[in-house]
This record gives C-alpha cells, structure tokens and sequence, in this order.
C-alpha cells in the first residue's frame, strides 16, 4: 500500500470512531551544556542552518490597562480537534508575562506589506500600539491589528518547556481572515 493508500486508511479508522490507546512515550532527559562541555552544535551554524526554513511572520497581543504584544516567527497550528495552536517565546520576553497574566492572546499573521508593523513589535522598551490601528478580537478583547491576513483569538491552554524558549499551547476560541493579500515571510534574517 502506498503512502496515500496508508493516510486514506488511518482517515477512515479515524472517521470510525473507533478508539485507539496510545501510551505517551517516557521524557528524554533533557540537560544544559556544562560550561566545561563543548556544545553539540555551534550556535551560529544552527541559527545560519535553520534561517534556510522560510517562516511566516505574526504578532501575538494581548490585552491589559496597556495592551501587551509582541513579533513571533515560532508560530504553528497544532490540532483540529481540539482546536490548538503554538508559538514559543524566549523564557527571557519581558512581554510574554503580561500575555500569560491575561491568560488569553490573539495571534495576528501579518500580510507581506507588514514589515515595518514587525519591526515596531520586535522593539524593547517602546510604545509598540503607538499609531497602530487595532479592535479587540471578539472573545479575549485582545487587539486584532488591522490589515492582517488571519487573526486567531485564543485562551492559554498549557505552557511547556523548551530550551532557553516556551512553548505556549492556545485553544481556539475564534478566527478569521483579514484584508491581507500575501503573508509576510522571514528567511535567512530578512524579510522575503
């Protein structure tokens, strides 16, 4: 059987309703790089290697008395049923604390003439909202940016580690899409 004859068959499994028991994998031990160890790979080769995968470009928010935001390229859909999604944030964010203490966030996926909007979210230390229009997504209140090209409005669903990063789970409450024609893409440090 080949590879479409396979999913075709684990679709329609699926479909049946038809439960299947899968037990969670035991955790990797996961550990930090002594200072006396040389590291498994070179910082700079793996950030020069990984730059070759293309990845859209979003801007979680989330609401407060100041509205919290900040640019994501770690960004993915992560499950139909339930509806989940993920971004993962640098442990080290001054603004990620602000987004878990509203406990909801929108993600907002920004269109390709958006750079500049990128820019002013990547910022520390400014008024990133100055100027920029936006409406509060319809379940969290959390600022939907205008001119996006989707925006997904979410509640936190759990958070993991990873790393120097987290990985934050969202369920989906609501989404759309906006006025955007083409998303904005990063690769190889700059925008595509």
């Amino acid at each position: 059987m080949g590879q479409a004859g396979m999913a075709e068959a684990a679709v329609r499994y699926l479909r049946s309703g038809r439960s299947l028991a899968v037990e969670a994998l035991p955790r990797p031990e996961l550990r930090c790089v002594r200072e006396d160890e040389r590291a498994p790979v070179d910082q700079a080769e793996f950030r020069r290697v990984l730059g070759s995968f293309a990845s859209g470009v979003t801007v979680v928010t989330a609401p407060g008395e100041e509205p919290a935001g900040f640019a994501c390229q770690s960004f993915s859909s992560l499950s139909l049923d339930p509806p989940l999604v993920a971004f993962m944030v640098a442990r080290t964010s001054t603004t990620w604390p602000r987004i878990a203490r509203a406990g909801v966030f929108c993600v907002n996926v920004l269109s390709a003439d958006q750079g500049e909007l990128c820019r002013a979210f990547a910022a520390r230390g400014t008024d990133k909202f100055a100027g920029v229009a936006h409406e509060p997504a319809p379940v969290s209140g959390s600022p939907r940016l205008e001119g996006t090209l989707a925006w997904i409005d979410c509640t936190i669903h759990a958070v993991h580690t990873g790393g120097d990063h987290l990985i934050v789970v969202g369920r989906v409450d609501a989404l759309g899409t906006g006025e955007g024609e083409a998303p904005l893409l990063f690769h190889r440090g700059r925008f595509v």
